[in-house]
């Protein structure tokens, strides 16, 4: 058997072949959109003075490297932010617990709050062209909401591993969003 064709069939017959080990929250399905509430995490991250889409930011390997060496299982999502680069991983509950856990040279921790999103769901390939696609579909909906206001820049959401054959790859697009404050009478 090909080795695409292995691939695809591990990732269609079994998920947890192309997935992390547990998700961070739930998942927004491809076509949909929706307003959600992030939980707490403590992310690893990495930093490129290049762009995420870039071939040579070198993101997922420095995080790799750091979960390999600190025996920290892989979760789902990936986060990305477009310029500068920065991919982030979340820890396991286990391992957000973890006290001998320190930031390197490459990888930096950071301690996030609950946080809410406006979130699309996505079908396709990685690709920075799906990102703006989806985020333009995002803002303009979110644009006929009056009771939310945006509070940060669009960023990406990746559930899948580079194993999973790009058209049954699952991602998002997150906005940063809050309710507007009510108008006080």
């Amino acid at each position: 058997m090909k080795w695409p064709l292995f691939l695809i069939l591990m990732a269609s017959l079994f998920p947890s072949f192309a997935q992390g080990v547990e998700d961070a929250y739930p998942r927004t399905a491809p076509g949909e959109l929706e307003v959600k509430s992030l939980p707490a995490a403590r992310l690893m991250l990495a930093e490129s003075p290049q762009g995420y889409f870039s071939a040579n930011n070198n993101l997922f390997g420095k995080l790799f490297r750091y979960i390999s060496q600190n025996k920290i299982p892989m979760t789902a999502p990936v986060e990305a932010r477009l310029q500068p680069g920065v991919m982030a991983f979340y820890m396991d509950a286990g391992s957000a617990k973890r006290v001998d856990l320190l930031p390197g040279k490459e990888v930096q921790l950071q301690d996030v709050p609950v946080r809410q999103v406006a979130a699309i769901g996505i079908r396709g390939s990685y690709s920075q062209e799906n990102f703006r696609e989806a985020e333009e579909k995002l803002r303009a909906w979110v644009k006929e909401r009056p009771e939310l206001e945006v509070i940060g820049e669009a960023y990406g959401v990746y559930w899948n591993s580079p194993f999973v054959p790009f058209f049954l790859k699952q991602s998002e697009v997150h906005l940063p969003v809050r309710e507007k404050p009510k108008a006080v009478k």
